[in-house]
């Protein structure tokens, strides 16, 4: 269909021209310089069996089938050096700064729809998939880059992405520029995807229900 492969080719353009824009940074363009003599170190997420998939994460995978394989693979975390933390930081950033906020409602007219944002707009789980493609294109695993819905301050759903690394597990959310452990974020964590397999989704902590995801301003 034209229209599918219109918007295919604006898909592959804005794509490209974030990985252009993220690879012409410099290693510590995501923020003030800062001498460090040691990387972060956080804890590891525990998590229970397998629970239900998010429904817009199985729509999204109906309409970007690439995004989603439908493979098991071996778990492998992401190796918390310094150039990967520094580009951790920068995709952040830089994907806050790039995406403009918007409800799917407005954006769409409908509740809740994941999709990458290649017009520019989005809510929290499409500022999700963009770090989440962007990361794997800098090279980390798509293993340890896991899509993590949660609970917010005011009990409403919100999307952020977990990295899991050799040195804990961290944040990276549209709420927030600077990347986080995992136990410093002001979430209940409700489900992630499977490091072994990204179409299946496991409980974090007690059962809860599960929030639609919602625009975070």
């Amino acid at each position: 269909m034209p229209l599918l492969l219109e918007c295919r080719s604006l898909a592959g353009r804005v794509l490209a021209l974030a990985l252009l824009f993220a690879g012409a940074q410099p290693a510590d363009a995501a923020g003030p310089r800062q001498r460090v003599e040691r990387l972060p170190l956080a804890t590891s997420i525990n998590v229970g069996p397998v629970t239900l998939t998010p429904y817009g994460w199985a729509e999204f995978c109906s309409r970007n089938e690439v995004e989603c394989p439908n493979q098991v693979v071996s778990a492998q975390d992401t190796e918390l050096n310094r150039d990967n933390w520094a580009t951790l930081r920068r995709i952040n950033i830089l994907v806050n700064t790039m995406i403009h906020p918007i409800s799917d409602q407005d954006h769409w007219g409908m509740i809740d729809r994941w999709d990458l944002p290649t017009d520019g707009f989005g809510d929290c789980e499409d500022y999700v998939l963009l770090k989440r493609k962007l990361l794997m294109a800098e090279g980390l695993p798509r293993q340890s880059l896991l899509v993590t819905i949660v609970k917010d301050e005011k009990g409403e759903g919100h999307a952020v992405l977990t990295v899991k690394t050799d040195r804990g597990d961290f944040i990276l959310d549209n709420m927030n520029d600077e990347v986080k452990p995992w136990h410093d974020v002001p979430y209940v964590f409700v489900k992630r995807q499977s490091q072994s397999d990204a179409n299946l989704w496991e409980q974090i902590g007690e059962p809860t229900s599960a929030p639609l995801i919602v625009s975070r301003e």
